[in-house]
């Protein structure tokens, strides 16, 4: 029986800026944000073997409660209407509960290769209806590079690419609770604008160069775990260009125009270096590692060489 295997790179992202504006009637929250992917990766080997009945295997480094993998599989088994036995073995770097989507790029990554892997074409428009209903963070991860994310961030339009920025990322070792962070941020369910300073953070991306940048969790997030604001700060006075919490946090990244600061600041931390990806990089990834199973051509997503 034949078994096909790939090894993925699931990239990490974070928010160049993030603004939350109102409750939705939907329960959900109205976001404008900036998309930014990472070289931060978790590492996915996936394999499959056809046969009768299907099995859904996972083993890895690390236990996640209802691991979205297992729900992207199911889902991309169900839309192809496959059967077989698949295994995957997540290897986790990217800190759970960061902000930086490692569930939702994970679960990309699945409805990215298992297609592949199936000898399967689903449509894009197919995997940005079962992304979204995944989590609201997944339908970036099918796209990558730099994005602005509108609605609850499934609604996304590309942006033009920045020049590559590399620094450094630290786990500062506090969960922060999502539901938390926007409970504290207290938005009502009057629809508001976005802010004219976010119009000019995007003017700027636009031609190149960073704004000033926001984001809106920051101010409660900070409150309740001082600690992060204390990295912020330490990151911003050793010369950092540009320095964020993304999403609802944990993590905090900086950007510098040349060399780091001293590891010896951040000691007590765990850092990571951290470069940013295109959207070119990030399909030019998916295509090399993929490139066991897919037919020639430029097509997004890759297709099957397998499909009949």
């Amino acid at each position: 029986m034949e078994v096909r295997t790939a090894r993925l790179r699931s990239l990490a992202k974070v928010n160049l800026d993030l603004r939350v504006l109102h409750k939705r009637a939907d329960g959900y929250h109205e976001l404008r944000t900036v998309f930014q992917s990472i070289s931060l990766s978790d590492t996915i080997g996936v394999s499959y073997s056809a046969g009768p009945k299907t099995s859904i295997q996972m083993a890895g480094n690390v236990e996640i409660p209802g691991n979205l993998i297992e729900k992207a599989a199911e889902a991309i088994l169900n839309v192809s209407k496959s059967k077989g036995l698949i295994q995957f073995n997540l290897k986790k770097v990217i800190p759970i509960g960061g902000g930086l989507g490692g569930g939702s790029s994970n679960a990309a990554s699945v409805l990215l290769a298992l297609p592949v892997l199936l000898g399967k074409s689903v449509p894009l428009v197919k995997l940005e209806e079962i992304a979204a209903n995944l989590g609201s963070d997944v339908t970036f991860f099918l796209h990558g590079g730099t994005a602005l994310g509108l609605g609850r961030g499934t609604e996304l339009y590309p942006l033009q690419e920045i020049r590559t920025r590399r620094g450094l990322l630290v786990e500062p070792g506090v969960h922060v609770s999502t539901g938390q962070a926007y409970e504290d941020l207290a938005r009502k369910s009057v629809e508001i604008s976005a802010p004219a300073d976010f119009q000019q953070f995007l003017w700027k991306l636009d031609s190149g160069t960073f704004g000033i940048g926001v984001n809106d969790f920051e101010a409660v997030v900070y409150k309740n775990y001082p600690k992060l604001r204390s990295i912020h700060r330490l990151l911003g006075g050793a010369g950092a260009s540009y320095v964020r919490m993304s999403g609802s946090g944990s993590s905090i990244y900086a950007f510098f125009d040349g060399n780091g600061p001293d590891p010896g600041i951040l000691e007590g931390y765990t850092v990571h270096p951290i470069a940013t990806v295109s959207r070119r990089q990030y399909q030019k990834i998916w295509r090399r590692q993929l490139r066991a199973h897919i037919a020639p051509g430029e097509k997004w997503p890759p297709q099957s060489r397998y499909a009949q």
